[in-house]
C-alpha cells in the first residue's frame, strides 16, 4: 500500500469535488425520497401478505 500515492489521490478527488446546486440537490433529494417510500411500501406489503398466510391477527 503505497500511502503517499492514496493521499494525492484523495487530495485530488476533494480538489474536483463541488457543492450541488439547489437544483441538483432537490432532485437527489426526490429520488433519495422515493426509494426510501418505495421500499417502505414494499415491506409494508410483504407485511401484509405473511399475516394473510399466518393468520395470526395479533389482536
Amino acid at each position: 500500500m503505497d500511502v503517499p500515492y492514496d493521499l494525492t489521490s484523495y487530495v485530488r478527488v476533494l480538489k474536483m469535488a463541488t457543492t450541488p446546486t439547489t437544483q441538483e440537490f432537490l432532485q437527489v433529494s426526490k429520488i433519495a425520497g422515493a426509494g426510501i417510500l418505495l421500499v417502505g411500501f414494499l415491506g409494508f406489503i410483504i407485511g401484509g401478505i405473511m399475516l394473510l398466510l399466518t393468520g395470526s391477527g395479533g389482536v
